[in-house]
């Protein structure tokens, strides 16, 4: 047990004798009322003020009471630390109760019969337990850590014990508190401030490439060879793909159709409007393929385009197969296949889509068929699972109006369905 100085052990014993006495003076002994504690445990007067028993005198809802186990005196080390002014953390996974105050520090262990004071370890005759969720640790303890005078007065069954502050150096820092088995919480730290979280980036999207086969569901058709006919077995098909080049989105595209439809047998106009003339029945097919090549101005994948238009029939020209080409522009907006549902459309004009010279017209002249042609389309796309096919639904058509020699006016419309790969 560590002893104080002279002085200070003077006046602490004698106050303790003279709380000893109250039970041999009658007119104190009512300020006396250490309470009544749970059967086995010892009231404990701190200074002549503060009796710790059941019920709690000082903190509501906590027993600060000593126990006696194989002759050694048990007390509570947070109560009667904290009262010292002294921190107390408890680690939960190792059972290890630290103690610092200015000038000294204390560690002991639940179960393990020793004692470290200020760097010294000491065994100790009892180890700390845990009792009603509180670190109880022999009496020892508390007067050789903190220079505090104690005494067991066993006629009184009370423990007194006796603490004189003294100046004490400058504290080291101490350790950061972590949670307590203890029913009240430890001092600890301020939380660090978290970090201002930096605004997440949008995540740019992935590139698109595809290809689409899609049926055309009888399309309606309007030629010189069709007042308006539903034709079948008519198909649609499509391949994209976006790129960088020179820091800057691009895409390449080619759309194809091809509509057959019934002729039935009639007079039919001629090339250049020139005369009619008697066609048998036959099954007429229009095919166009144009290539585009477009510069994204916005998102999300909206492009602005260059196209160029290849059409033939297995009619015109006197049944000849014929080819009217021509280059044209347009607006592209691509379907966004990383979504689970997405729409997609476009629009090119091609304003002088010609044959080569040389076709006959009615009047037994030569000259060059052209069209002014819109193609357009609108659709959607649903992913299918976590697979890269999608399903592909939409309506799509085209416009052909009479530019040069042509016979009449066409328009080729329907809807259409298919699947399609992403890659």
């Amino acid at each position: 047990m560590t002893r104080l100085g002279a002085v200070a052990f003077a006046t602490a014993f004698a106050s303790v004798l003279e709380i000893a006495s109250l039970g041999a003076r009658p007119a104190q002994a009512a300020q006396a009322d250490f309470g009544a504690p749970p059967s086995g445990e010892i009231p404990i007067i701190f200074n002549d003020r503060h009796v710790y028993a059941k019920p709690d005198r000082l903190r509501s809802g906590r027993v600060l009471a000593a126990l006696v186990r194989r002759g050694t005196i048990l007390v509570p080390l947070r109560s009667l630390f904290e009262q010292m002014g002294a921190s107390v953390a408890y680690d939960r996974t190792t059972k290890t109760i630290d103690v610092t105050k200015a000038g000294a520090s204390v560690r002991v262990t639940v179960g393990k019969p020793e004692v470290t004071i200020n760097g010294e370890t000491r065994p100790l005759d009892v180890p700390p337990e845990i009792d009603g969720g509180s670190v109880l640790v022999p009496l020892r303890v508390i007067s050789e850590g903190m220079g505090a005078f104690v005494m067991w007065l066993p006629d009184k069954r009370i423990v007194v014990v006796r603490y004189l502050a003294a100046p004490a150096p400058t504290a080291p820092p101490a350790p950061e508190p972590v949670p307590t088995a203890a029913p009240t919480p430890t001092t600890s730290l301020p939380p660090t401030p978290a970090p201002t979280a930096t605004p997440a980036r949008k995540p740019k999207p992935a590139a698109e490439r595809f290809v689409v086969g899609d049926y055309v569901f009888s399309p309606k058709v309007y030629t010189e060879l069709s007042p308006g006919n539903s034709g079948g077995s008519s198909f649609h098909l499509a391949a994209a793909a976006e790129f960088a080049l020179f820091n800057l989105p691009w895409m390449l595209e080619g759309d194809f159709r091809s509509f057959r439809y019934p002729h039935k047998t009639g007079a039919v106009t001629g090339i250049g409007g020139q005369g009619q003339a008697f066609i048998p029945s036959f099954e007429a097919r229009d095919d166009d393929f144009d290539g585009r090549f477009g510069l994204k101005i916005s998102d999300p994948r909206i492009y602005v385009g260059i196209g160029y238009v290849f059409r033939n029939t297995n009619y015109e020209g006197g049944l000849l197969p014929t080819q009217v080409h021509g280059l044209g522009g347009g607006l592209e907006k691509l379907p966004d296949l990383d979504k689970g549902f997405s729409l997609y459309g476009s629009a090119y004009y091609f304003p002088a889509a010609t044959t080569d010279d040389g076709q006959v017209e009615g009047n037994g002249a030569f000259g060059s068929v052209q069209y002014r042609i819109l193609k357009y389309g609108i659709g959607g796309t649903f992913n299918l699972g976590k697979s890269p096919v999608f399903l592909d639904l939409g309506y799509l058509g085209d416009q052909l109006f009479v530019k040069q020699e042509a016979p009449i006016g066409q328009s080729h419309t329907g809807t259409y369905a298919g699947l399609g790969i992403h890659f």
